[in-house]
């Protein structure tokens, strides 16, 4: 048997130093993380620029680069991917949507983006299967308010496009925004077109619909509006195990994340309480990826909840979230793990809680295991991590390091 692997993204774990009590650090280099510190000082450290230095990623072409896909050759939008990880099957020409139930007014003034954060299976089945003009539209309500919606030809010429506005403006107490074709050809404007006529029949249901007379008695914002945002056209991409040379599977809660390891060919598991939120079952994450190395070569760990307290600006909240990452899921993969394993620990982007955003800094990365070189950095945090033998590195040079690492390498001459 070849090496195995274990890759574990914590989102937007990076951040910038802040005064907190008397001290200036990141929640990362405040928090005690003993199992983390070990894996560090037992291994080679460095620090990354996830796409480039500067460059701010997004969590959807940052995981392509982590993966060993260049996220300017291969990033389908977000919509495809949030498709994908809400489980439906896309094909060539599909055009999909991030979108969320939301609540307006009889003036299309938004009155929450979000519909109380609460959706409703019932509402999916009014709309899911729509047809307009040689268009099929394909609606799948994920988690609370969140939405995928696909639009597929039905007809043999229709031609849609990715190049078409937001109608989510991003803010309450604004209209709803047109969707407009981004570029001057046919298929742009059709796909706006078909766009606003969808939203435009699916208020007429939403808003007569029980559910939200229902929602409205109870003092519960009605899901009266979709917001899409966020297009992208879905393409067949060179699978991961043929690119690669091995087996990979993903351990995510987040649809996001199950739908760029979808995308790039990787198996999903499903993992009882592993969410996206604070409260996910980080042991149970831990075990089924143990598990699963029985039968996968790499396994592909995401932790949501980091990248969460970033955008919150709450210190402590990270500070105890990357606690909970180092007991509950660091030290169960270390103590499982065989000896033939590698662990490997980083971020997709940093999120510091000053800006409360995502940032271009770089972010730090331990690679342990046997046949590491092990440096001189003893603990996990951005500082120390920048002192470590990777030195810096780009997000597309991890995948072959792992890679070369557990044996699958590929030679470049002869």
């Amino acid at each position: 048997m070849g090496v195995k692997a274990v890759l574990i993204v914590c989102d937007g774990m990076g951040d910038r130093p802040v005064r907190h009590g008397h001290e200036w650090g990141t929640p990362l280099s405040a928090a005690n993380t003993p199992n983390l510190d070990e894996l560090a000082a037992e291994g080679v450290n460095g620090i990354m620029d996830v796409i480039s230095p500067g460059i701010v990623p997004g969590s959807d072409t940052a995981h392509l680069a982590l993966l060993g896909y260049d996220p300017y050759e291969h990033y389908a939008g977000r919509g495809v991917f949030e498709a994908l990880g809400a489980g439906l099957e896309l094909q060539e020409g599909d055009v999909a949507f991030r979108a969320n139930f939301a609540t307006v007014d009889e003036r299309l003034v938004i009155k929450d983006r979000r519909a109380g954060r609460k959706g409703d299976k019932r509402l999916e089945a009014a709309i899911d299967g729509m047809e307009i003009d040689g268009v099929r539209v394909i609606l799948r309500n994920t988690v609370g308010h969140r939405c995928a919606v696909v639009l597929r030809p039905l007809e043999e010429g229709v031609k849609l496009s990715k190049y078409v506005s937001d109608c989510d403006p991003h803010a309450d107490g604004v209209r709803v925004a047109e969707c407009k074709p981004l570029r001057d050809d046919d298929a742009a404007r059709r796909t706006a077109a078909i766009v606003n006529e969808f939203l435009r029949r699916s208020h007429e249901i939403l808003k007569e619909h029980p559910v939200n007379k229902e929602r409205a008695e109870r003092g519960v914002p009605p899901a009266n509006f979709l917001l899409l945002r966020g297009a992208g056209e879905f393409f067949q991409v060179e699978r991961f195990e043929e690119r690669w040379g091995f087996r990979a599977a993903c351990v995510a809660g987040a649809s996001l994340y199950k739908g760029v390891a979808r995308f790039i060919g990787m198996d999903v598991l499903h993992v009882e309480n592993a969410t996206g939120d604070p409260n996910t079952d980080l042991r149970a994450k831990a075990s089924a990826a143990l598990k699963a190395l029985e039968e996968y070569d790499l396994v592909f760990i995401h932790v949501k909840a980091t990248d969460n307290f970033g955008h919150d600006g709450d210190f402590e909240g990270k500070k105890r979230m990357l606690e909970r990452i180092d007991e509950e899921l660091i030290a169960e993969v270390r103590e499982v793990a065989r000896s033939d394993t590698l662990i490997a620990v980083t971020a997709d982007h940093s999120t510091p809680v000053s800006v409360k955003r995502h940032s271009g800094d770089p972010v730090p990365l331990l690679i342990h295991g046997e046949g590491v070189r092990r440096d001189d950095v003893s603990s996990f945090d951005e500082l120390s991590a920048a002192r470590g033998g990777l030195c810096r590195l780009r997000g597309a040079d991890l995948m072959p390091m792992l890679a070369d690492l557990m044996g699958f390498f590929k030679m470049y001459g002869t």
